[in-house]
């Protein structure tokens, strides 16, 4: 039983491409998982018959009958030999996620739709099966949803959140008659409030720009921002008004420094672009804490001066060893008071060498200028290995043969109709750009112009939607949005990037990511009409 699949794609295709395995195939993969499956043999002993068909990670009465991600035993279709009520039933079997089983209830059914889908093209498995160059291969056919929910829009409808102001405290009334008390302890008495944290956030300085401009470099969202305490901006950060998307407050720190702190959101001061845009022409210097690591960076327009840079590591020391051996974790202690000296030690040599003059406990009540970010994309990795074969299509081949002109003419027409299946088209600057592409024509990616904040708005849109699904598996309310709006952004957000690396990157790579993405399984027949024109 073979039937032959192709070159894999990704791991995102797990379930879809299984080849069927012959004899010798069947004998080890069955006898490999067989092998894995005796380490865990101990822990499924508890289970009844019935229940190591379904939960055991590889009971021995079952056979692999099919190979998965790269021809390999580690996901594919498998067939219960074992008497019992699951007698003959396909299941599907990954190690990532463990067995579930089929709608098949035998092999004759499994065997009979594919060869339904062999005569007349329909799914099998999810995939369907193609004649390409004489050969067969199978391809998604897949689609997104035409409308996903935005989950900007669900937050520029929800309010931001506002710190209440603090209660003033109860007058003490005298009883009318009787003696009475005040009591108070302090000094660490019962009624003592708890020490306040060490605040030790990520910052980053910047040299001649005022913190307006130090916000605008960030990407800062205008309609968002305004001056906020610490304690307020974490708070809006942490709301569905945020979105997800960071969340940084900005001053000034003497000679003509500024600086900004990340109060909340994906971390932003450790991405390499962030800190090239924040340096062009001037410097800046990036102070940041990871547990036991405290690292300082230092940029000159666009350039790391790795001679300038610190990293200090800091063992844990929230951890005491009893004289039996055991150990024991202090709660409401610093795990790491290392990093933390660490840190303190570092900001000082900063004011010591560069003039800045901060002291992170001196802004947490002040309200400074905020603001959320539309995060800057990431820059375009450069491509390190020649283009080969892509979705069973000889890439590499086709390369060589044809002009870069109608090669580059025809990737454009396919980056359009991809345009089309994910909905991007829709936006005015999208459809500019693949006009003008289209054309081959110069598209204006500029840092803040129309299309560069398109695209990062559609990435944030993709992020704030997984964000929200994320969210709602530990809430008893339904999400405001399905795993099908975020399927559909994701979608918007891998084809914007196709046309961004269109425009960055040579052209058979531009091509690689273009082809990869495309939805329909008829975009073979289309490139190849394409190539004739």
């Amino acid at each position: 039983m073979v039937w032959s699949s192709g070159t894999e794609r990704s791991a995102s295709t797990t379930t879809a491409r299984r080849p069927g395995s012959g004899v010798g195939e069947i004998v080890r993969s069955t006898e490999f998982l067989r092998e894995v499956g005796e380490d865990v043999a101990e822990e499924e002993a508890g289970l009844a018959e019935e229940e190591r068909d379904e939960y055991a990670y590889w009971p021995r009465e079952r056979l692999l009958i099919t190979l998965g991600i790269g021809r390999q035993s580690s996901d594919g279709l498998f067939l219960v030999t074992r008497p019992g009520p699951h007698h003959g039933r396909v299941g599907r079997y990954f190690d990532e996620s463990g067995s579930s089983f089929t709608s098949w209830p035998g092999l004759r059914q499994l065997l009979s739709d594919l060869a339904t889908a062999l005569e007349d093209g329909r799914p099998f498995d999810g995939r369907i099966p193609l004649a390409h160059e004489s050969r067969l291969i199978w391809d998604d056919d897949r689609t997104v949803a035409a409308d996903p929910t935005s989950a900007l829009d669900l937050a520029a409808a929800s309010p931001e959140p506002q710190v209440p102001p603090a209660a003033e405290p109860a007058p003490v009334v005298p009883r009318s008659e009787g003696a009475y008390a005040v009591i108070s302890f302090a000094h660490g008495g019962l009624l003592a409030a708890e020490p306040e944290p060490i605040v030790q956030p990520d910052v980053v300085f910047v040299a001649d720009t005022d913190p307006g401009e130090l916000l605008d470099r960030l990407g800062s969202i205008p309609a968002t921002a305004a001056p906020r305490t610490r304690e307020q901006a974490r708070l809006s950060a942490g709301a569905p008004w945020a979105a997800h998307r960071p969340m940084v407050r900005a001053g000034s720190c003497g000679n003509g420094w500024s600086y900004a702190t990340q109060e909340g959101g994906d971390a932003q001061f450790d991405r390499p672009e962030v800190l090239r845009r924040l340096s062009r022409g001037t410097r800046a210097v990036r102070l940041t804490k990871r547990g036991p690591e405290v690292r300082v960076t230092v940029m000159e327009d666009g350039t790391e001066q790795q001679e300038a840079g610190r990293r200090v590591e800091s063992p844990r020391e929230d951890h005491v060893t009893a004289p039996d051996g055991q150990q024991w974790q202090r709660i409401g202690v610093d795990p790491w008071p290392g990093s933390t000296a660490a840190y303190a030690r570092l900001l000082a040599e900063l004011t010591a060498e560069h003039g800045i003059d901060r002291d992170p406990a001196d802004d947490a009540a002040a309200p400074l200028a905020s603001a959320l970010l539309l995060p800057l994309l990431a820059e375009v990795p450069e491509t390190r290995h020649p283009v080969t074969v892509v979705r069973d299509l000889d890439l590499g081949t086709l390369v060589e043969r044809t002009s870069p002109k109608r090669l580059r003419s025809a990737v454009a027409a396919q980056l359009a109709r991809l345009a089309s299946e994910t909905g991007i088209d829709r936006y005015p600057e999208i459809a500019l750009a693949l006009e003008q592409a289209g054309r081959d024509e110069p598209v204006d990616l500029t840092a803040d112009g129309p299309l560069d904040l398109r695209m990062r708005t559609v990435r944030a849109e993709t992020r704030a939607v997984r964000g929200l699904l994320d969210a709602a598996r530990h809430q008893q309310d339904p999400a405001p949005i399905t795993a099908a709006d975020l399927a559909a952004w994701h979608a918007r957000d891998t084809a914007a990037e196709a046309l961004r690396r269109f425009m960055l990157l040579p052209l058979p790579a531009a091509a690689e990511t273009v082809l990869n993405l495309r939805m329909s399984v008829h975009w073979r027949d289309e490139l190849a009409l394409d190539l004739a024109d």
